[in-house]
Order: C-alpha cells, then sequence, then structure tokens
C-alpha cells in the first residue's frame, strides 16, 4: 500500500493498516519533508524484523503522489490529505490501477463525487469512503432498529453537527524551507501560506484548513460525512437523497437547514453532535459510544452496552439486515481480496457528501432549493447549475495524470 498525506489523520490509518497481516506500507507522500520523513521511518522501525529477514525491501518516501502511483508494485492507496485534493487524486489512482480507501468527506463538490464514481465503475476499483461509523455497532444496531419499523415510521431526523466553511481571509505568513506550498494549495485556488492551514513538520492536532470552504466544508462536511451518513443509512437512502432544501431562519447561528424527502421525513441539521430519528411510536439517539432508545415515553436502553440485547429483543426476526463490520480497514483489504464492494463504498460516499454540499449551499446562497437526487439537477428557478461544481487551477486538473 501506498498513503498520501501523512498529517494526524494518516498516522493513525498507517499505524492501523500495519497492524493488519493482510497489507504492507511500501510507500508514503507528502509535501512536506519532515512528515514523508517521519512516515517512512515509522514503517522502516514498524518491519524492521521484516527488514532483517530480507522480506521487506523498503519503504520510499515522494513529494508528487503520482510518482507514487506510477508504482506496479502497489496494489492500494489510503488517501487522507486536506479535502479539496481528494477527488483529483481519486480519480488518478482509479486510472493507475489501484484500489483506493479515502478519507471523507469525499470531495468539495456534487460534480466532483460523480466523477469519482465514474472513474471508480470504469475501472473497475475497490472505494472505500473512510466514514468509518457504518463499522461501528451503536450505528449499525440504531440504523437497524429504523429500518425494520421498531419505532414506527419515520418522521424527522436531527444531524447535530458544526457549522459551514467560511471563505479563507488568513493574513501571510513566512514560511520555513521544506513545504511545497504550491502542490498542498493544488487545484485549490493560490494564496499565500498561513500555518493554520497546514502547519510545518509533525503535528498531533487537525488544522483548521477544514473551516475555510477553499479546502473543506466545515463541520457540515467534516462530520456530517459522518452523522448525515448514518442518517441515510438508517432511512435507506443510500441511492438518493432529500427533494427540497429549505434555508435557516436563523442562518448567523450555522444551524437550521431543513431538508425534505420524497416520502415526507425531515432532516434537520441542529446543534451538537450525533444522530437522533424520531419515529411516530420512538426515538433512537446514536452517537460515538451513545446510544439511547426509546418507545413511547419508556427508555429501553440508555447504553451502547445495552446494544446487544436489544438487537437480541428487538432484532431476532429482523427482516432487514444490514453490511456487518467491525473494522473499516480490514472490510477494505477483504473486499480488495474478494473483489467486492465494501461497507462505505464511493456511490454511498457520493451520495453522502452531496447531503452535505446542498446544506452547506442553502447557507452560502439563503435560498430554498428543489433538487432531483437521481439527475444530481437542481429544478428549474430553484438552485443554480453552477454551484455543483469547483474550479481546479492549472496545472493540477483532471488530465494531469501520469497513470
Amino acid at each position: 500500500m501506498g498513503f498520501i498525506g501523512m498529517g494526524k489523520q494518516n498516522q493513525g490509518l498507517l499505524n492501523h493498516f500495519m497492524r493488519l497481516k493482510d497489507s504492507e506500507a511500501v510507500a508514503v507522500c507528502d509535501v512536506d519533508t519532515n512528515r514523508r520523513k517521519q512516515a517512512r521511518e515509522r514503517v522502516e522501525k514498524h518491519v524492521g524484523a521484516q527488514q532483517a529477514s530480507g522480506n521487506f525491501k523498503g519503504c520510499e518516501d515522494y513529494n508528487d503522489y503520482q510518482d507514487l502511483l506510477a508504482r506496479s508494485d502497489i496494489d492500494a492507496v489510503c488517501i487522507a490529505t486536506p479535502d479539496h485534493w481528494h477527488a483529483l487524486m481519486s480519480v488518478h489512482a482509479a486510472k493507475a490501477k489501484k484500489d483506493i480507501y479515502c478519507e471523507k468527506p469525499l470531495c468539495q463538490s456534487i460534480k466532483e463525487a460523480r466523477r469519482m464514481v465514474q472513474a471508480v465503475r470504469t475501472h473497475k476499483r475497490v472505494f472505500q469512503t473512510g466514514s468509518m461509523q457504518r463499522s461501528s455497532e451503536e450505528f449499525r444496531v440504531a440504523c437497524e432498529l429504523v429500518r425494520n419499523g421498531i419505532i414506527g415510521p419515520i418522521t424527522r431526523v436531527e444531524v447535530a453537527v458544526g457549522g459551514p466553511a467560511k471563505p479563507c481571509d488568513l493574513p501571510e505568513e513566512a514560511m520555513e524551507p521544506g513545504l511545497d506550498w504550491d502542490r498542498w494549495l493544488g487545484p485549490a485556488p493560490k494564496r499565500p501560506y498561513n500555518s493554520t492551514l497546514s502547519p510545518r513538520g509533525v503535528h498531533n492536532h487537525y488544522p483548521a484548513w477544514r473551516n475555510y470552504r477553499e479546502y473543506g466544508g466545515g463541520g457540515v462536511t467534516d462530520w456530517g460525512a459522518h452523522h448525515f451518513d448514518i442518517a441515510q443509512w438508517g432511512l435507506g437512502m443510500d441511492q438518493e437523497g432529500p427533494r427540497r432544501i429549505l434555508p435557516s431562519q436563523n442562518p448567523e447561528s450555522g444551524h437550521g437547514v431543513r431538508m425534505i424527502y420524497q416520502n415526507g421525513v425531515e432532516m434537520i441539521h441542529s446543534d451538537g453532535n450525533g444522530v437522533t430519528f424520531h419515529g411516530k411510536e420512538g426515538k433512537i439517539q446514536v452517537n460515538r459510544g451513545k446510544f439511547a432508545f426509546w418507545l413511547g415515553e419508556k427508555q429501553i436502553a440508555s447504553d451502547r452496552k445495552q446494544c446487544k440485547e436489544v438487537e437480541q429483543t428487538y432484532l431476532a426476526n429482523a427482516k432487514v439486515r444490514l453490511y456487518r463490520s467491525s473494522d473499516h480497514k480490514q472490510d477494505f483489504l477483504d473486499c480488495v481480496r474478494n473483489r467486492t464492494r465494501p461497507i462505505a463504498d464511493v456511490e454511498i460516499g457520493a451520495r453522502t457528501v452531496t447531503i452535505c454540499h446542498l446544506v452547506n449551499l442553502s447557507y452560502y446562497h439563503g435560498q430554498p432549493m428543489q433538487w432531483n437526487a437521481r439527475r444530481e439537477q437542481f429544478l428549474q428557478g430553484k438552485g443554480q447549475a453552477e454551484w455543483l461544481d469547483v474550479d481546479h487551477r492549472a496545472p493540477y486538473q483532471w488530465t494531469s495524470s501520469k497513470g
């Protein structure tokens, strides 16, 4: 495997994949010399025993991800760069015949998401979106309860995540040698360096580039790629989306956008963190490590530890059973071997990020929108086609692949 973007997220992913017997890290890539050197040294230290036995041939580090993709001995890549790079790297990786584990949110626009799906399908690649909550028990049980009608017909879903992104207005700072800033910006607009976007060297925090529209989508895409994803899973809408998007009555709060599905279910972007399914006969709240379940006014469960008991009691004869995974990375490797679609296939990631972008577009433009989810188009006069895509700065464009 090759690992692209060696910040905090891919440090963790690299460690996880190196613990799995089915994968071997042979290449790392980052535009910061310190980060890629540290990642390479970590790989070499981890597999030192194998190196001594002659099974490990070393780990190479790269500044340009396309040099990594050009290697014929790499089967799969793990992409964990800032969001504005995900689409281009994934499309180029698919063309280079690599299977892909790509962090969420999938990309920066609705059109980018569709290009990613097309590339993965055209080149017959396995693609796992890093929406790893689907591989956690509490989220699966919550969604199976919803899908099997245990809390009755769903009336609304509250998705609690952070607010939208803002335009980047950071001042210019002096930059130390060792960072390829133009390549960090890549397809995004050219602007001066600021350490808020890319702190130099190895760091143990998530940089704030995600708060700026040029590079991310704020909390709406960052956490929305997790929680809107679970809402979609619970509603059985992995191939669908909302029909109407209604702007917040208090947009300055960064919350309050509402989406209406064809079946009348209302999805609300609310404050906080987590997902709440409201049914006519009960309610389910779920978050990482948290699970609560009511029937009527009676609380059935208040702790994640009760998931198995709830499953045995209420889902023993369930007609709907969801994809079961306990390790998101192992699921990806299993699917690479078996040539099957993983739990968070590229289409699922694309549909989820589309919802996130629709929410952000509502905040950015402040008007009601009507959406054809199957065609991925706004209805005439209810949204603008140019909102669906972002421009890529030359030479970081779709046709620039070496693969």
